[in-house]
């Protein structure tokens, strides 16, 4: 499977960014979806993901109320609707796939393919 996110780009605080990945050479839709992001200097970390079905999803309690994770698994895509953004949402954001995983994973080794991840700049 290969990821492809795009939608990364430069705001101010306050705003709002969708980001898009898509996926090619598999069956989307036996993989669940997740949302990582990683700051310079900092560990890479989860910020939601979507089941397989697109039927339940789950956030980090820092973007929660926020952030709201959708697929279209007829155009096999997934996407990261950021609402509100705070300067600390800075970072590149990379999607990534589990096989028939779980909405709920929240760390990185249970992900089995990764996108090659966009850039979001905020600005206060």
């Amino acid at each position: 499977v290969q990821l492809q996110a795009s939608g990364g780009g430069l705001v101010q605080a306050g705003a709002s960014l969708r980001l898009s990945c898509a996926a090619s050479g598999g069956t989307f839709s036996r993989y669940a979806m997740g949302w990582f992001r990683q700051a310079p200097g900092k560990e890479r970390e989860f910020v939601g993901a979507i089941s397989w079905s697109g039927g339940a999803t789950y956030y980090a309690d820092s973007v929660k109320g926020r952030f709201t994770i959708s697929r279209d698994n007829v155009k096999n895509t997934v996407y990261l609707q950021m609402n509100s953004l705070k300067p600390e949402d800075a970072a590149v954001y990379y999607c990534a796939a589990s096989f028939y995983g779980s909405e709920t994973a929240t760390r990185t080794n249970a992900y089995d393919y990764w996108g090659q991840g966009t850039q979001v700049t905020v600005s206060s």
